[in-house]
């Protein structure tokens, strides 16, 4: 697929609002990997190409099992994630859906036994974050493929998508 334009260079502010969103989240406590499911399950539900070879990349680096990316589409089943990752994920999917259905009370519920209110309420910045990612990316058909997560050192403290 041929990329339509590359919209970061039409527009450089883009990449600035969104990297000073992505630090914000750096700075919250949620745990980095955490963060990256997420992104990694919003962008296989919205099917966006870039993000998924982005994550998955990142995610291996930090030392996640491939089996426990592999599974991830079917989290629900799958050994290998802890309640707090089930929660999230259970969040992060209904809050990429939002319009089937709105927000379970049922998941709202999952993710306040894992999460108090502020982590809760920056976790869903998270997901409304990598929505739009997911969606600049798909739209402008972003080349996947070419991605190489940085080292550990360069990017402790730096923004990421």
């Amino acid at each position: 697929m041929t990329a339509r334009m590359h919209y970061l260079k039409a527009a450089p502010g883009i990449l600035d609002a969104m990297l000073t969103l992505h630090k914000y989240l750096g700075q919250t406590g949620l745990e980095e990997n955490l963060l990256n499911l997420v992104y990694l399950r919003a962008s296989q539900i919205n099917g966006c190409a870039y993000c998924l070879d982005m994550h998955w990349k990142d995610l291996r680096a930090a030392g996640e099992t491939e089996q426990k990316l592999s599974l991830l589409d079917a989290w629900r089943e799958a050994p290998g994630f802890t309640d707090r990752e089930r929660a999230a994920l259970a969040w992060a999917e209904a809050v990429t859906l939002v319009t089937e259905g709105h927000v379970p009370d049922e998941v709202y519920n999952l993710a306040r036994a894992q999460f108090n209110e502020a982590d809760l309420a920056n976790l869903t910045l998270a997901v409304v974050a990598i929505n739009g990612w997911n969606r600049l990316n798909i739209a402008f058909r972003t080349e996947a493929g070419h991605y190489k997560p940085a080292a550990k050192s360069e990017i402790a403290g730096s923004a990421s998508r």
